[in-house]
């Protein structure tokens, strides 16, 4: 478990430096030069991650539960990952009216997709990661959008196109993952 916490600490403390200290990001930016903050950022994300995925495939083999959840909350979680993706989509196709509405997509896909696998998932390392990644999800989208007030931020308007373009790759996002890459990468078949 300490690997999985540990990384949990980098990884999300990384990305919640905005949220906590953005006078001090604003700074350290300045102060190295965006090309080398951004090298430092991803290479902390990066060993955060590794340490996310290494802490969490140790609490799947030393697993201790806290609930059983019934068998139907699998099917909730896979229809819920269909919205998470074409949320996380949103967040990077150009001109699409979700990030027109909603300003920050992404957060509210790693919301739902966190969620989603809080209502399927019982183990205590699974509370963990995916609680973890729900608390963060939802301080960081409060934050955001007080940004966005503050700096009376305006998102591009939504096209057709970008709505055309958002589902599509959302859709193929979430088909490829869940047919086959959740199945070699976590080592669970969500249609199994």
């Amino acid at each position: 478990m300490l690997p999985l916490v540990a990384g949990l600490v980098v990884f999300i403390g990384v990305h919640s430096v905005r949220i906590v200290a953005d006078g001090w990001r604003s700074a350290a930016i300045a102060r190295l030069g965006e090309g080398a903050w951004k090298g430092l950022y991803s290479l902390a994300s990066a060993v955060g991650l590794a340490l996310i995925v290494w802490g969490y495939g140790m609490t799947r083999a030393d697993g201790v539960f806290l609930w059983a959840p019934p068998l139907w909350t699998r099917h909730v979680t896979t229809l819920l990952t269909i919205p998470a993706f074409i949320l996380i989509a949103a967040a990077y196709v150009p001109r699409n009216h979700i990030k027109a509405a909603l300003g920050h997509p992404m957060l509210l896909g790693v919301k739902t997709w966190a969620l989603a696998h809080l209502l399927s998932n019982g183990r205590l390392g699974d509370v963990v990661l995916f609680g973890a990644f729900l608390a963060w999800a939802v301080a960081d989208f409060a934050s955001a959008r007080r940004r966005d007030r503050a700096a009376g931020t305006r998102y591009p308007a939504g096209t057709l196109a970008g709505d055309a373009g958002t589902l599509a790759a959302g859709l193929a996002a979430w088909a490829a993952f869940a047919v086959y890459l959740h199945a070699w990468l976590i080592g669970v078949r969500p249609f199994g």
